[in-house]
């Protein structure tokens, strides 16, 4: 008898791997699987001898190379790119490009520290890193910061909606100033554009199904890329460099956080080796790194000291009729509308792994939480007086966390100390990249409340 459950055992578990193996799953499934397993798990690697890590080959990616470029460059360039002419005209050309030299480098050296990490461990996800290296508290705060962040990117989106759909549709009507109708009232408009547009699209259950939406948003902003500028210029002296320390740094922080998609679009490659995803990351961030610097450049030389803190809606300066600038308002509204949604999938994910880990999908919460998102993120929108103050707290806080500290400490918490010990070279590189995060977060955090509170005037207020 014996003899006979020994053999209906063995059955019963060759069934359930052959259940769990990657041909019964499908790619997202996989995912869910691999999170579940970590968390089951030891948060700290080799503690629980016996039990075999989840490692990405456990999956078959089937993103080509060239797709994989494109979705993170996708992920990289955001609405932080209208900020980038008005951080030059505090800097100046040339510190400007070796600001942001310095952080595409540095952005690029964080990625490195989070594929080694994830390699070690086999985990996809940022929350799941945290979970690894500091249990469940470490989860907390990773999901928190992501919330934090794209929440803050959410927000940049929409506030470009506000400022400029009005503009637009006073260039529809041909009317020159403002007569205050209900459509040309920017806090209306983003309701009507989140409820219409931004809300369905945020009920996909799936990413995957915005990425038709995502490549047309992506080739909207090229288009505001390669666009002229306008023919004549605005007659406006420079500005003294009064706010450079304080706002600079955080907006170009805030336009290379692309962390959170690192690790999914690792673990779709084809063909995934740390070493074929890192070149995936340089080649990406050198691309943003030429457009931005290309977009920053010709909006300075453009307008100088006169540039907004918002880039299109210093074009009103100029002639807010003319047909190529509201060609490419129109283009820049589309994308950054189209990208809402995409921003709040992983905000969404975040919170359900926080609030309700272990229950399935419900509808009920899939619902719930991108309505209480939008709510929160439209009565920001509506109150905070300029697109600045969002990419400078947000960049000052969510973004060093998420390119410096956590990548920092997560390396030196999940690698092995048998494999690289705590004194090592890689460890106490990555020890001073956390504290170089944390000292710019703190600098730049203290630099912008010194600024609110002496009342400094803000080139890019009043709208």
């Amino acid at each position: 008898m014996d003899v006979g459950r020994g053999l209906e055992l063995q059955k019963m578990n060759g069934q359930h791997s052959r259940d769990l193996g990657p041909d019964k799953l499908n790619l997202e499934d996989g995912f869910d699987g691999l999170e579940f397993m970590a968390e089951r798990d030891e948060f700290l690697p080799g503690k629980s001898p016996g039990i075999k890590a989840p490692q990405f080959t456990d999956f078959e990616g089937k993103t080509s190379f060239g797709m994989s470029i494109f979705n993170l460059s996708n992920a990289i360039m955001g609405s932080g790119i209208l900020g980038l002419a008005y951080a030059m005209s505090n800097t100046g050309i040339v510190l400007f490009l070796i600001l942001l030299l310095c952080i595409a480098i540095l952005s690029a050296y964080s990625i490195h520290l989070l594929l080694r990490s994830a390699g070690v461990v086999g985990i996809r996800a940022y929350e799941q890193l945290g979970h690894r290296a500091f249990g469940q508290p470490g989860k907390v705060l990773a999901g928190s910061i992501i919330t934090m962040h794209n929440i803050g990117a959410m927000s940049s989106y929409l506030f470009i909606v506000k400022s400029e759909l009005p503009l637009v549709m006073q260039a529809f009507l041909g009317l020159k100033d403002n007569t205050g109708e209900w459509y040309l009232d920017g806090k209306y408009l983003i309701i009507i554009v989140s409820v219409i547009i931004v809300f369905p699209l945020s009920l996909m259950r799936h990413l995957g199904y915005l990425g038709y939406t995502s490549g047309f948003s992506l080739s909207c902003m090229v288009f505001f890329l390669i666009s002229p500028g306008p023919r004549s210029v605005c007659a406006v002296s420079p500005t003294p460099m009064v706010v450079m320390t304080a706002y600079t740094i955080p907006i170009l922080a805030f336009a290379f956080v692309c962390h959170p998609e690192v690790l999914p679009i690792y673990t779709e490659l084809r063909d995934a080796t740390k070493k074929r995803m890192q070149t995936v990351a340089n080649i990406s961030i050198l691309a943003m790194f030429v457009m931005y610097g290309l977009t920053a450049i010709f909006g300075y030389l453009t307008f100088f000291g006169g540039v907004d803190s918002e880039l299109l809606h210093t074009y009103i300066k100029v002639d807010p009729l003319d047909t190529l600038i509201l060609c490419v308002r129109m283009a820049v509204l589309v994308a950054v509308t189209l990208t809402v949604p995409v921003v709040l999938f992983p905000i969404r994910r975040a919170l359900l792994q926080l609030l309700f880990p272990e229950k399935p999908f419900h509808w009920a919460h899939h619902i719930s939480i991108a309505v209480c998102l939008l709510v929160i993120v439209n009565l920001l929108v509506i109150f905070v007086p300029t697109i600045r103050d969002i990419f400078g707290i947000i960049g000052a806080t969510s973004a060093p966390s998420l390119i410096f500290i956590l990548p920092g400490i997560f390396y030196i918490r999940i690698v092995p100390e048998e494999t690289e010990p705590l004194k090592s070279i890689p460890k106490i590189m990555a020890a001073c990249f956390a504290a170089l995060g944390f000292v710019f977060m703190v600098m730049s955090t203290s630099f912008i409340i010194l600024d609110w509170v002496s009342g400094e005037s803000r080139s890019g207020g009043g709208h």
